[in-house]
Order: C-alpha cells, then structure tokens, then sequence
C-alpha cells in the first residue's frame, strides 16, 4: 500500500510540473503585462504633465505681462532710483573691468549686493538712461521667479514630472496626490506671481535685489530637492545648491534666513526624517539635517556681517525707537501682512510710524493672534503638517525685515513680502485642498475660485502699477491713503522742484517740516527751495537748523555757502563750501561752487582745480564742463576749453543752455583761427535760442568779417535791441558806418 501511495504522489508530482511551470510563465507574463501598462501610464503622465506645465508657464508669464506689462512706458522715480542707476557714474558707464571689481569691493546704496549693481550696470550698458529697459528687465525676471518657483514646488511636493513616474503602492499613491498638486503649485506661484504686494518690488527700477534674489531663491529650492531625493549623497548636487544660495545673497542680503526654510522643507514636503522605500529614502536625524546645513549657515552669518557693516549709517535712526517700541511694532506688522494678503487695499510706497505710537490693545490682540496661529499649527502637525511649514517659512524669512533691527524710516513695507508669503500661499492652499478633500465636484469648485482670486489680483495689480508711473503719481497716492506721510511730503516736494516748480514743492517741504521738524534732510531742502525762490535769509534760519539736527550734513554746509553768495558774501561761502567737501570729498556740487566762489574772488587757478575736481566727480554735467571751460578760457587754454564746451554739448539737452554752449564754443574756436567753425556754432547759437544778444552780437562780427555786411547789420541791430547800451554790438555797429542812437 505504501508503495502503491508513493507511486500515486510522484506521478501526481510529474503532472503538476507543466502546471505550475504553466501558472508561473503566466505569471510572469501578467506582470510584465502589469509592467508594461505601468511604464505606458507613466510615460502618458509624463507627456501630460509636461504639456500641463508649458500651458501654466505660458499663463504665468501671461499674468505677470498683464499686471507689469505698462512699466515699460513708466519714468524712474526719486526714491533709491537715482543712487542705484540715474545719478551713479558707475552704473551709468555699463559694464567694464573697473566697474565690476568696484561692484564686489564697494558698498552701492548702503548695500553689498555686487550681482545687483552688475545688472544695473548691464542694464545701462544695454539700454543706456531709457527707465523702459530697466523696467523690462524686473518685469523678465519677476516672470523667471514665478515659473522657477512653480517647478520647485512641483518636485518638492510630488506633483511633477519626478515623481509621477515613479512606481508607489496605492497608500504612497494616495497620499501624493492630496498633498503634491501640480494645479496647487501653479495656483501658489500664479498668487506670487501677481499679487498686489509684488508691485513694489517689480515696478520700482530700485527693487531690482528682490526680483534677481527671487529668481535664485526658486533655483536653490529646484537645486535642493534633487539633492535631497539622491539616493546616496551626491557632492556636485550639494555643491550646486551651496553655489545658487551664494549667488542669491549677492542679489540681496534677506536670503540669510534660507537654510531654515530648507529645514521647514526636510519637516513637510521631503519628510526626511522618515524611511521610504517608494522613493528610495533612507530616514536621518534632525542633527544630521542641520550639519548638512552648516556651510549654508556660514554663508548666511558671513552675509549677515557684511550687510551690518554696509548699513551702519541707515542703522542711525534706531537709536531714537526703544527696543520695545521695534518689538510692538514687528508683532502688529506681521498681522498687518497677513490682513494686506488677503485684503490688498491702500498699499504705498512707504507707510509712516503711526503718530503718538501703537495702541497697547491693538498689539496684545496681535500678539494673541500670532501665538494661537503658531500653537494650532504645531498642535495639527502630524495632521497638517503643510500648515506648520507655510507658517514658519512665513515667520521666519521675514525676521531680517520686521523691524527688530530696524533699517531706514518704515515700520514695514511691501517689498519685505516678496518671498516670505510665499508660505502663507503654501498654507492657504493645501489647507483649501485638504478642506474640501470629501466634496464631490471639489476640483471644479477649487478651480474656479482659483480663477476668481488671480483674476481680481491681477486686475488689482494692474491698478496698483499704474500708481509707479512717475515720482509724482507715487507720491500722490502714498499722501492719498497713508496721510501725514513727512518723507512723501518731502518727496513730492522734491519732484515739484525737479520740474523747476519751487513754490509748489515749497509747499510740501512746509507740511514734512511740521509732521517732522527734527529731520535735517527736511529743513535742508526747504532751505534750498526758499534760495532758488530769492527767499534768502528764511532759508538761512532753515540751514542753520538743519546743522543744528545734524552738523556733518555736507548737503547743509554747500546750501548755506550758496546762500552767501547771493548776499555777495563770496569770502564767507568759501568756508561752507570747504566744510561741505571736507565731509564729503566726492560732492561734485560742493567742488563746484566752490570753484565759483573762488572765481568770483578773482583767483582763477583755484577755481580751475576745483571745476576739474568737480568734472571728475561728474563728467556729465554739462553746467561743470561750461565752468572749467570758461575758467580755462580766461587762463587763455582755448584748446582745453574747447573740449570742455564740446563734452558740455554732448549731454546738454536744454536749448537755451545749448545756445549758451555753441556761444562759447565759437568764441574759443575764433581765438584758434578756426573761423568757419566759429561761424557755423553762433549760426546754431542764434537757432537755438533767438534772444541770446551776445550770440546775435558774435554772429554779426562774423558775417562782417566775411563781407556780408546787411546781414551783420540785422544781427547787430537785433544784439542791441535784445540788450539795449550792449557796447560790443555799439562799436561794431559804428565800424560798419551805422549811427547808433544814444
């Protein structure tokens, strides 16, 4: 029987062989069936999803042409727009050897930031003094941050190309599309892209730093998480984020506070401190997290020191805000961003310190508000852990700018949002996906509302541009909706006297004195407005007030010796204008009163050296190239004066003053014998500017001497008539047999 049973099983044996060799060949064939519809999957979610992100990019470009496009039909403004590009010879001389080196070792506009000040070099090597090619410029680059950080979030979250083909089991598969979108990343940087408050940092020429640091914010970030997803650590991906990050704090020093935000992003969405084998990531510590960091920190406490030592002088205000006052006010700011975000109404260009100071309730409320927002975020971490990443990211990139270390005259300002809301769009918009997660038609509804809220941004955006069209709709608007407002009073004041419209600018000056009469800058220019207006002694008391507030104020010291002047007191402007210089070696102005000054006294050699220091300082003055020409030609140095008159009329647009030129010019030109050259600048003199005697007078010589005697007559007689008792034109008048009425 036991025989009989062995038989029965290895024949049994011998017969399921085929089967189960059957059942495995099928098997096999089912799952490279499997495989294959895998890889057919991936590789169509792959096209789509390519596809998907060339559309979004269009219409984020689209969005941002749509909100910014105008700016290229806007003038620069004068607020940081001079010291950065209009009125700095380095940047206006473009690019060269020289003026890249003087970008990485000098200070511009009371920042380090040497990738900054080369692309406004560029800039004007490209576009010259032409405000469009600025503005186009910020417009390109704002654009660039925009889709650079819409494929960073892509790969962070797992809504890109990266990670759909990957193969992930149904559990990794489901909780990858409720957290990593591709519409919620187009939708974030779509809120970057055109949301109101990045209309400072786009239309203004001076801003320049945020769009260009923006843009190597967004490469770091794509650079970093495909560090982070290598499987094994890989140095030329470590190496490249360190690169990216240390070019980015070169555009602008507010970067330092990125290696936290790359910590926020190791919490949620990288989640590195936990195992996948989907992705192939192995867990780390937190402590292995940050000493990977290290060098980024070390960069950022290098940049940090850098930038203390650049700001030293717009530091100075501080001293006048208590510490708690700066406390107060960076816990209301932080309230006031978020409010601003999600009601984007009465935005400026700068807001004052509210009169009197904060309300103690306002900043107990805001306070409160802050603390519960942090504690419900950690409390729902595991839950939302998106939630605690947006809101620390928006906490945290914003503390170099809230105030604590406060830098110039604002409590806050627009331009500090342009990359820390980012994490408050990360919040708001995972937290509306998770929100709506069980609503049937949940996609229609978010995408509709998604294409509610960037249609009216971008509407809003536009309107909030067109404010940035000149300095005098800017400050209008910022006195429109910000009140008693001194530095935009100060600043419409100084547009109206740009224009030549002293009275007016008078004005303004007067209301920023009463908001603000301890501010030298303040008294100084309505010292200077009142002297073009012949008010010279209420200007003097207002210079002397002003080197009461500050004695080392140059611009004070050069007012008050131009004051003199007028008063006929040369030999006491002198002194001012001394003190001017000696304050500051490079104030082309302060050099050249002084040379008039010294003019006037009668010693020529002294005024020479210092209109040649002045032309250094500021070749392209056309008033100082005049001066040293006229103090040359007095020397008798016709040649040296004749290229300064010629370099004076390259830049010199004014007609009247370009008639002066051409005057003079003729005159040198006559004295080296080149008179058909002489002839031909008093013909244009007179074109120029039909009232000018002297050149009808100069004109008149010159016609004589070529015989054309009716002709000389005409001009004579006009020279006379422009100028009645004009001597010259009497005696030249009598040598061609004129009578000349006494």
């Amino acid at each position: 029987m036991r025989k009989q049973a062995a038989k029965r099983s290895d024949w049994l044996k011998v017969k399921t062989r085929p089967v189960a060799r059957l059942q495995i060949q099928m098997g096999s064939r089912v799952k490279r069936q499997k495989a294959s519809q895998m890889r057919l999957a991936a590789s169509r979610h792959s096209h789509n999803d390519r596809l998907i992100a060339s559309v979004v990019c269009i219409l984020l470009a689209g969005i941002v042409w749509i909100s910014f496009g105008q700016t290229l039909g806007h003038e620069f403004v004068n607020y940081d727009d001079g010291p950065y590009v209009y009125a700095n010879p380095r940047i206006i001389n473009g690019l060269s050897p020289g003026n890249v080196q003087w970008a990485f070792i000098h200070v511009h506009a009371a920042n380090w930031h040497p990738l900054t000040t080369i692309s406004h070099m560029l800039d004007c090597q490209l576009y010259g003094l032409q405000p469009w090619g600025h503005h186009l410029t910020n417009i390109l680059l704002h654009a660039a941050a925009a889709i650079l950080l819409f494929f960073a979030l892509c790969e962070l979250t797992g809504g890109g190309h990266a990670v759909v083909a990957t193969r992930r089991d149904d559990a990794e598969r489901s909780r990858l599309q409720r957290e990593g979108s591709l519409w919620a990343s187009a939708f974030v940087a779509a809120l970057f892209a055109i949301h109101p408050l990045r209309v400072e940092s786009v239309a203004w020429v001076a801003e320049r730093k945020d769009v260009l640091s923006g843009a190597f914010f967004s490469l770091t970030l794509l650079a970093y998480v495909r560090y982070a997803r290598s499987k094994v650590f890989s140095f030329s991906r470590y190496t490249t984020v360190l690169v990216l990050f240390a070019l980015g704090l070169m555009c602008k020093p507010t970067l330092v506070t990125m290696p936290f935000v790359l910590l926020l992003l190791d919490y949620w969405p990288l989640r590195r401190t936990q195992k996948s084998d989907i992705r192939g990531q192995k867990s780390e510590t937190w402590l292995q997290l940050v000493l990977e960091k290290i060098p980024l920190f070390v960069l950022s406490a290098a940049s940090c020191v850098a930038t203390i030592l650049a700001q030293r002088e717009a530091f100075a205000p501080i001293r006048t805000l208590p510490l708690q006052e700066r406390l107060a006010n960076a816990v209301v700011a932080y309230v006031e961003y978020m409010g601003q975000m999600i009601y984007p109404a009465h935005l400026a260009v700068l807001y004052p310190y509210p009169e009197g100071g904060l309300n103690i309730g306002e900043v107990i409320v805001a306070l409160l508000f802050l603390l519960i927002v942090t504690a419900i975020c950690f409390l729902w971490r595991k839950t939302y852990p998106f939630a605690l990443t947006g809101w620390f990211w928006f906490v945290g990139m914003l503390v170099p700018m809230i105030g604590i270390v406060q830098v110039g005259s604002q409590p806050r300002a627009d331009r500090y949002t342009y990359l820390p809301e980012i994490g408050l769009y990360i919040l708001a918009t995972w937290g509306a996906m998770r929100l709506f997660d069980k609503w049937r038609r949940r996609r229609e509804a978010l995408a509709i509302a998604a294409c509610l809220i960037i249609g009216v941004l971008t509407t809003r955006s536009y309107f909030q541009t067109s404010y940035w069209q000149n300095s005098e709709t800017l400050w209008n608007h910022a006195l429109d909706v910000t009140g008693t407002n001194y530095i935009a009073q100060n600043n419409l004041g100084g547009t109206l006297e740009a224009k030549g419209q002293f009275n007016e600018a008078i004005a303004h000056y007067r209301e920023a004195v009463k908001i603000k009469p301890d501010v030298a800058q303040v008294q100084s220019n309505l010292g200077y407005a009142l002297l073009q207006e012949g008010e010279v002694d209420e200007a003097i008391v207002h210079l002397q007030k002003t080197l009461q507030i500050n004695p080392a104020y140059a611009e004070a010291y050069n007012h008050m010796g131009s004051a003199l002047m007028k008063k006929g007191q040369a030999g006491e402007a002198v002194g001012y204008y001394q003190k001017a210089i000696q304050l500051n070696t490079s104030y082309a102005d302060a050099h050249n009163n002084l040379g008039a000054a010294f003019w006037q006294n009668g010693q020529v050699d002294e005024a020479i050296a210092h209109y040649k220091e002045a032309v250094a300082i500021k070749p392209g003055s056309a008033e100082m190239q005049v001066n040293l020409g006229s103090a040359l030609a007095r020397k008798g140095n016709w040649a040296e004066a004749i290229i300064c008159y010629q370099a004076a009329l390259s830049t010199e647009h004014d007609s009247f003053k370009a008639a002066r030129v051409r005057n003079n010019l003729g005159a040198a030109l006559g004295k080296l014998g080149r008179s058909d050259e002489a002839f031909e600048q008093f013909s244009k003199a007179v074109e120029l500017n039909g009232n000018y005697p002297e050149a009808h007078c100069n004109l008149g010589r010159m016609l004589a001497q070529r015989g054309r005697r009716d002709e000389a007559v005409a001009h004579l007689k006009e020279a006379l008539r422009l100028k009645p008792g004009y001597e010259l034109a009497e005696k030249q008048l009598r040598e061609l047999g004129v009578t000349v009425a006494p």
